[in-house]
């Protein structure tokens, strides 16, 4: 990875636009930025190049597939030693239902974001997490009903405005 490069405002709006469609073409987000096409696919290679684009994805709709389960679970560790730490990140990586995992501040260790088939099925890999005894000493879990407000991109601009 080069050192990164100074965001400037047409490079911004770039990355804006390609979180709100990846697959646009490169003459339309020339268009959009207010570049001609040659030197907007340059800025796009250098921002993937420099890190700041790391992929791109397609965002599947689950419902038309099968019935699903979204989980948040909050996870407390037996001890606050740093193996114990570095052992249950390595196994919840290896966990395909796991979307997620962020160590937080606050009353328990780990805040993670489960998909599964079912509830039964999102307790049987609960109970094949604890039977890994891989540190887990308590979790409470927490059945997502509805997601009134599910966002793909970051607020660039007013995350990078000063």
């Amino acid at each position: 990875m080069q050192a990164l490069v100074k965001l400037d405002r047409i490079d911004i709006n770039i990355l804006v636009e390609l979180q709100k469609d990846a697959r646009i073409t490169n003459v339309s987000l020339a268009d959009a930025v207010g570049l001609s096409p040659s030197p907007c696919l340059q800025r796009v290679k250098r921002l993937e190049a420099a890190g700041y684009i790391s992929g791109y994805i397609a965002h599947l709709n689950m419902a038309k597939f099968t019935e699903s389960v979204t989980v948040f679970t909050e996870i407390t560790l037996h001890h606050d030693k740093r193996e114990n730490f570095v052992k249950f990140e390595s196994n919840i990586r290896q966990v395909d239902e796991v979307l997620e995992c962020h160590m937080i501040s606050g009353g328990y260790d780990y805040l993670v974001r489960f998909m599964t088939r079912s509830i039964r099925h999102y307790q049987e890999v609960m109970e094949g997490l604890l039977d890994q005894n891989i540190g887990i000493s308590k979790y409470f879990s927490y059945i997502v009903i509805k997601s009134p407000v599910l966002k793909d991109g970051v607020p660039l601009r007013k995350l990078l405005s000063h």
